[in-house]
């Protein structure tokens, strides 16, 4: 079957970043948004939002991302968090952009994008939606891809699942009406990005920023920079 959609991870494959030395930053700063308003436990925040992520991870469908990282962060935090959500919604549109120093950046991303979209592919995002819409809008931005180049921004208010979950990949490939088959899934997880091979899907793994936690053999995965990505893509049309 033709390929017609190409998909896209976002953190360490349109925007390069070091996970870590993200993750910290971002840390950081939420905490320091969060402490004038009582919640000075900066272990116990971050705590929380990873059991929160948890809970996203581990979704069944049943509900959106937004309200399982809600219903457990609550439990750790307490009700009072609910009333303090304009604090983070805050974060989100402000502080947030300072953890763009965290990130790299690639002109090739956005000229990649361009590229597939002269020659007639659709493109959209696929990055595990652990994140509101506006985070996602800004990291977009941050890898220099427009907006309007993607046809879908996964958030945790429009997703009811995550990666590695391959019902992620299938309520992607649903909203955007194609099937697995017409896709083409481009990211630097070995295990969250390459597991969209199970559904039909075609893979090529972005070794810029790669991430192989559980030391993988990945010799059997196409694989490269954006510029093999490109030669790859036009091997298959």
């Amino acid at each position: 079957m033709k390929i017609k959609m190409i998909l896209f991870d976002l953190d360490g494959t349109l925007l390069p970043m070091d996970q870590d030395v993200f993750m910290k930053t971002y840390f950081g700063g939420l905490a320091k948004k969060l402490a004038p308003a009582g919640y000075t436990d900066k272990k116990q925040l971050i705590d929380a939002i990873w059991a929160g992520t948890a809970a996203m991870i581990a979704n069944d469908g049943r509900r959106t991302n937004e309200e399982r990282f809600w219903e457990r962060f609550e439990a750790i935090l307490g009700s009072r968090v609910r009333e303090d959500k304009y604090l983070l919604d805050d974060f989100y549109l402000n502080e947030f952009e300072s953890v763009r120093e965290a990130c790299g950046y690639d002109p090739r991303a956005a000229q990649t994008v361009a590229w597939l979209k002269d020659k007639g592919y659709r493109v959209s995002l696929a990055t595990n939606p652990f994140f509101p819409h506006n985070a996602t809008q800004s990291r977009l931005r941050w890898s220099g891809v427009a907006e309007s180049d993607v046809e879908w921004l996964e958030s945790y208010e429009n997703s009811h699942y995550c990666k590695p979950n391959p019902a992620y990949f299938t309520e992607v490939t649903e909203i955007l009406g194609v099937a697995p088959e017409e896709c083409l899934m481009v990211g630097n997880d070995a295990k969250e990005d390459m597991i969209a091979e199970t559904l039909g899907m075609k893979v090529f793994l972005l070794t810029d920023c790669l991430i192989n936690k559980e030391n993988k053999d990945l010799s059997h995965y196409p694989q490269g920079s954006f510029d093999e990505l490109i030669k790859y893509i036009e091997n298959i049309e």
